[in-house]
């Protein structure tokens, strides 16, 4: 009896030992991210916004470019928000369907956001990567090239080139790929130069593997929680730049707007009393930031070593 109950014991303990040892730092991370309310409320956000953006546009009969010559010359009384003329968002100034319109803005806002992310993190992490582990000169002359294009202001260069080679989607990939990545280079560089005197990395340099698949196969796979976590909290970053400059009026150009651009052309408005044209843009602007915000302070605390 007393021989088969500590016989129970025993396999109670090496269920309770191997379910612990099986939990990866990937599933742990999961388990806390889902605990953690807001950064779910925020996930939820993002894919109701991302759903909106593919398919919002099969849910009006209105084109973004599509003008109601009905409400013409009265938006202010005839373009407010209605089901019945299928105006669910109202109209802008010139009789185009507002809700059409917000849903091009969101397409290309998210776009240039994730686009941009993917450039910084893309780039910045090979360029740190590389710099922190060669190290010595290498390392030096790198870092020394980043901190002197950090040195430029970052909005006068992305308004500099959007002026010389015209407004355009493009450019603003261009221009935001050119300089985002730099805060990613020296993030990446400094968890390079703690991950390289690893065993792991060592053993591999000892047994005569090339540099460049040390980075890529041992070094960049390690930065991936702080790579994950950095996107998350970019892709705002670079909503708000494209924002604004259109805002100004130099990012998207007509026909195409963004969230900055319809949120401009509302706060012209509003003298007129149609406020629309400025919530309903501002709403998806405001709700997208927070989202990518909560979503990002969670997984930074879910992939906190830390915390387990």
């Amino acid at each position: 009896m007393i021989l088969s109950r500590k016989k129970a014991q025993d396999l109670e303990t090496a269920d309770i030992g191997a379910a612990i040892e099986g939990r990866s730092l990937w599933a742990d991370a999961r388990i806390r991210f889902f605990k953690n309310k807001a950064a779910v409320t925020g996930l939820v956000i993002l894919v109701l916004v991302g759903l909106f953006a593919a398919f919002g546009q099969y849910l009006t009969p209105w084109s973004n470019e599509e003008v109601d010559w009905g409400v013409l010359g009265q938006v202010d009384t005839m373009g407010r928000p209605s089901f019945e003329s299928k105006h669910y968002f109202g109209t802008d100034d010139l009789g185009r369907d507002l809700f059409a319109r917000t849903v091009q803005g969101t397409q290309i806002s998210l776009m240039v956001g994730l686009i941009g992310a993917l450039i910084a993190v893309v780039v910045g992490t090979v360029y740190g990567a590389t710099a922190g582990y060669y190290g010595g000169r290498i390392d030096n002359v790198m870092m020394r090239i980043v901190d002197v294009m950090l040195s430029i202001p970052y909005m006068f260069v992305l308004i500099l080139l959007l002026v010389i080679f015209g407004r355009s989607v493009l450019m603003l990939f261009v221009g935001i790929g050119l300089i985002s990545w730099l805060d990613m280079a020296r993030i990446a560089r400094g968890q390079t130069l703690s991950i390289k005197n690893k065993e792991f990395v060592e053993a591999a340099h000892a047994i005569g593997v090339r540099p460049g698949t040390i980075i890529r196969r041992h070094i960049v796979p390690n930065l991936a929680g702080v790579v994950i976590v950095y996107s998350t909290l970019l892709v705002p970053s670079m909503i708000i730049f494209e924002s604004f400059i259109s805002f100004l009026g130099l990012g998207v150009q007509e026909p195409n707007t963004s969230w900055g651009a319809l949120i401009s052309e509302g706060a012209k408005q509003m003298q007129y009393g149609t406020l629309w044209m400025l919530l309903f843009p501002l709403f998806f602007f405001v709700i997208t930031l927070f989202a990518f915000f909560f979503v990002g302070d969670g997984l930074r605390d879910a992939l906190d070593p830390k915390d387990r």
